[in-house]
């Protein structure tokens, strides 16, 4: 770094590595090069305008901070002072950066933060601390200018602000130090010494708060705007994986590390619909279940990249499916969507690698097509698949229901009792005893009306491709027309009282 001929470094040479003219030579603000301002600060201290007193306070450009206690006395003091550290500033800089490093892990330990990097920044803070101070003409920019790039920069490079805080207070400490060791040094000192320090300690300690509060608020102000961009960029690449563009081992890559998670692992997608009475999206109650989840509003639904917690089972068993007993993980998700988010949800097979997450997300939105809108269930690809298949064709669920079941639909008065007999019989192992009790009635009855279904569609009651056909029939009807295939549970069905 060239430096100023009014600011001549010590004839020792200073710790550490040589400083390059050009760190950080592009901040905005200042349209000069840390040593542009240097010189710019060498030359404006140079000449009769400051030897001596210094600049006259009516001198000072429009707008410029007017310091404390800035009477005729007081004043000149503090241009004195000013004026005479400012000629040593690069060595006041060397002195607050070992005090820094001293006291701080973050600062000493290179990274993110290097020394000289720290270096640059604490001597255009200190060199704008003193000119502000002293009334002094600014050398670059306005006073401030030199926190809030601090505070900015500070925040892209992820130190915490505290630490930076810290910094300031050190580089403060150090400035009033050397500030009393020249006013203990100075000739002709006043009996009202001491009321002269504190006036000087007050002023400098103002000075430090307010470009603390300065670079704070900047920090803040680009913690915000990072938190922007990360967020839209972390949503640019989830919408890549849900395209399916993650076919390029960068976009996946990029998109792991945007989220936040590894690029190969258990995850499914979901599809949950809008539901009014439903959460926007269910990522606190499955983060509350151990399952990290992204999601985001989607042609009207939400769809989101749920990761299941691991297997507890060894590698190379037989994978269960959402309802499996042996994944408790799947079951959890699928409990946690119907009891406590009351979406409407469906929910992809399991995959492994997150550039797999675009035909994951059509999966799931085929499963969430065969369910009843604003029903709050939730059901898994694997356990709607013939739902599946039949909800894309209905002119073959048409043809199932009529070839199997269009007898049975054409009785009027009996059909719903008969529809709904089959589904429970067939649904609990073809058990009449089973069917009976959850229907509320005799073990005959049920009988009886599974003999009806056999002699309306002429197939016999035994056979096991008559079952498959009815099962199918069952499902492929509000595929084909027909209203609601009929869905029992224990409880819910009335005694007829045959």
């Amino acid at each position: 770094m060239t430096h100023s001929p009014a600011a001549p470094r010590p004839a020792a040479p200073r710790s550490g590595p040589a400083r390059p003219g050009a760190t950080d030579s592009a901040r905005p603000g200042s349209g000069l090069s840390g040593s542009a301002r240097a010189g710019a600060a060498g030359s404006a201290r140079s000449g009769s305008a400051r030897s001596g007193s210094g600049l006259s306070g009516s001198a000072r450009p429009a707008g410029a901070h007017t310091p404390l206690g800035s009477d005729a006395g007081s004043g000149a003091l503090r241009r004195a002072l000013a004026t005479t550290m400012l000629a040593d500033v690069d060595r006041l800089t060397d002195r607050a950066v070992d005090d820094i490093r001293a006291h701080s892990g973050t600062y000493a330990a290179d990274a993110p933060v290097t020394r000289e990097d720290l270096w640059e920044i604490c001597r255009d803070n200190l060199l704008r601390a003193l000119e502000d101070f002293g009334g002094l003409a600014p050398t670059g920019g306005d006073f401030e200018w030199a926190a809030r790039e601090t505070g900015r920069r500070r925040a892209e490079q992820g130190v915490p602000l505290d630490t930076v805080l810290q910094a300031y207070r050190r580089g403060g400490r150090v400035l009033w130090q050397v500030m009393a060791e020249h006013l203990r040094a100075r000739a002709g000192r006043e009996a009202d010494s001491r009321d002269v320090e504190l006036d000087m300690a007050s002023g400098v300690w103002e000075t430090i708060d307010r470009y603390s509060v300065a670079m704070a608020d900047e920090y803040r102000l680009a913690q915000l705007e990072l938190q922007s961009r990360q967020d839209t960029r972390r949503v640019a690449l989830f919408e890549a994986l849900l395209d399916g563009r993650a076919d390029d081992p960068a976009v996946a890559s990029a998109a792991a590390a945007a989220l936040g998670v590894p690029a190969c692992d258990r995850y499914v997608v979901v599809v949950a619909a809008q539901d009014p009475a439903a959460p926007p999206h269910p990522a606190p109650v499955l983060e509350a279940r151990g399952m990290w989840s992204f999601w985001r509003p989607r042609s009207g639904r939400y769809a989101g990249i749920v990761r299941l917690p691991r297997r507890d089972a060894p590698a190379g068993g037989p994978a269960a499916g959402p309802r499996g007993s042996a994944d408790p993980a799947a079951r959890d998700l699928l409990d946690a969507l119907r009891e406590l988010t009351g979406a409407t949800a469906g929910i992809s097979p399991e995959f492994e690698r997150l550039s797999h997450a675009g035909r994951a997300l059509r999966l799931a939105e085929q499963t969430l097509r065969t369910l009843p809108a604003g029903s709050g269930e939730a059901a898994a690809f694997d356990d709607r698949l013939a739902q599946v298949l039949l909800s894309g064709r209905s002119d073959i669920a048409e043809r199932i229901v009529t070839v199997h079941l269009g007898p049975v639909l054409a009785t009027g008065g009996e059909r719903a009792a008969l529809l709904t007999t089959l589904r429970v019989w067939l649904d609990h192992g073809c058990s009449a005893a089973r069917a009976a009790e959850l229907l509320y009635c005799h073990r005959n009855t049920v009988l009886n009306r599974i003999g009806r279904v056999a002699e309306l569609t002429g197939r016999s009651s035994e056979s096991g491709e008559a079952r498959l056909g009815w099962a199918l029939a069952l499902r492929a009807l509000p595929y084909a027309g027909q209203g609601e295939s009929p869905e029992p549970a224990a409880g819910e069905y009335e005694a007829d009282g045959t």
